[in-house]
């Protein structure tokens, strides 16, 4: 393509885009699409000879965007956001059109220096403690993967790296039984093995009791098992439950293990002082990370993580041969030491960017918007005498369900709101998903997509009400 029709062309997609958003409303939330349907309308072969633009565009709005479903529309209620912006998506124009490859600061000196900045801007902004060092990773996945390789290496003295796993005692990594299942592939890919994750159960409002994760602790130790990391949660993926990060802190220092605090979601709201008491006890974790992605108007993919001890990090991670060596490597932080990938996105423009256009006060005012409208849907239905709470709503996640005052049979109510969620999102106007608390199916709504209002609020709540 000639730069004469890539400029005609990038600003025909620009127009799009812009009237994507604009007119997002008009989509349907999830479409109605069918197992292989989008497969089945694809060439099976890719072309001998180059296609022209027009036809490929034309082709990208008849069969990718109707069958999309769309996350940047404000009656997407499911799972966690994933937010976007459009200070985020110009800069995912620059980042793209760059195209820098920033795994050590000699590729890209001005990534990793700004790297660098954003997650002191990040820390600063949360009141994560000033002497963590911060590093941007892919996804909260990874970034927990990275937390136990680098608790699995000190524990070792770094020889599990060396020589694997001869000769050590078998390793146990501890979570409550509401902890993002992300842990459970970590053990798998760490080699510790799921035999040796201990789930911890939880209390009432779903947090990890800290007196049987001590307890677990004890015996492994006592058998020989050498307990390695603990993962504690502030917002928990089903219901947004907190731990009591103090508690479990004072039981890792009592014995020697590393923590990990899993924010990935709810870490945003740190943003907001009124909110940091929910954070209590985090300065005493070894590791620690939340997503600007899914509620910080950045877009995917943007994991902000924090360790306490860098350099376990970087022993645990790096390697350098002879071709990435540099005569700036000691006065730098060459971030492909930081983690698992070598190539590495320039992801901290976009975020540079959102902190910027919105500054502080408007980021918190964003935030606080979506507490207060989730608390306004709370009231209504807490005002039916025929819907249940089922979890507290610390956050902008509320878990309910339909529970009429004659049905008690736990299998009949269940049946009853997945039948009740399904007709909801099949009218295309709104998405919510369900979780499983105590065994009991749970409806979840999340009030925080970019663009949602109170009017798209009272709009989703009318919605539910005529397909009950």
């Amino acid at each position: 393509m000639q730069p004469e029709n890539f400029r005609k062309y990038a600003h025909e997609l620009v127009d799009w885009m812009a009237d994507y958003l604009q007119n997002i409303e008009q989509q349907k939330v999830v479409p109605s699409t069918q197992p292989q349907e989008v497969y089945n309308q694809l060439p099976k072969q890719a072309p001998a000879q180059g296609e022209n633009f027009e036809t490929i565009f034309a082709d990208f709005q008849r069969l990718i965007v109707p069958n999309m479903t769309h996350w940047q529309h404000p009656l997407f209620c499911a799972y966690f956001p994933a937010n976007s912006s459009p200070p985020a998506l110009l800069a995912e124009m620059l980042t793209a059109t760059l195209a820098a490859q920033c795994m050590v600061w000699q590729t890209s000196p001005a990534a990793a220096e700004l790297e660098e900045m954003m997650m002191q801007w990040l820390a600063n902004l949360c009141g994560l403690p000033a002497a963590w060092h911060g590093v941007i990773q892919d996804t909260a996945s990874t970034a927990t993967l990275c937390a136990i390789l680098t608790a699995r290496e000190k524990a070792t003295n770094y020889a599990t790296n060396e020589v694997g796993f001869e000769k050590q005692p078998p390793m146990a990594v501890y979570c409550s039984t509401e902890t993002h299942s992300s842990i459970d592939k970590a053990v798998k890919i760490a080699g510790m093995g799921k035999k040796y994750l201990r789930k911890i159960a939880v209390n009432q409002d779903f947090a990890i009791i800290p007196e049987q994760l001590e307890e677990a602790i004890r015996k492994d130790k006592a058998a020989g098992i050498l307990p390695l990391c603990v993962v504690a949660n502030i917002g928990t993926t089903s219901s947004t439950a907190v731990d009591n990060v103090t508690q479990v802190a004072e039981i890792c220092q009592r014995w020697g293990v590393w923590l990990h605090v899993d924010a990935a979601y709810a870490g945003t709201a740190a943003l907001l002082p009124e909110k940091r008491h929910l954070f209590a006890g985090i300065d005493q974790a070894d590791s620690y990370v939340f997503n600007p992605h899914k509620w910080l108007l950045t877009n995917f993919d943007c994991t902000a993580y924090y360790v306490k001890d860098k350099t376990s990090l970087i022993r645990t991670f790096e390697i350098l041969p002879e071709y990435l060596k540099t005569q700036n490597d000691s006065q730098v932080n060459n971030y492909r030491d930081w983690g698992i990938q070598l190539g590495r996105r320039f992801r901290a423009l976009k975020l540079w960017f959102v902190l910027r256009s919105y500054g502080v006060e408007g980021l918190q005012t964003y935030i606080r918007n979506h507490l207060e409208w989730t608390q306004g849907l709370l009231a209504k239905i807490n005002a039916r005498n025929d819907m249940e709470i089922l979890a507290p709503v610390p956050f902008n996640l509320i878990c309910f369900r339909y529970k009429p005052a004659h049905l008690q049979d736990e299998a009949t109510l269940d049946s009853l709101n997945a039948a009740w969620l399904q007709r909801i999102n099949q009218t295309g106007k709104a998405f919510l998903t369900h979780t499983k608390l105590n065994g009991k199916y749970v409806i979840r709504i999340v009030i925080g997509q970019s663009n949602v209002t109170q009017q798209h609020v009272e709009i989703l709540w009318q919605l539910m009400l005529e397909c009950l």
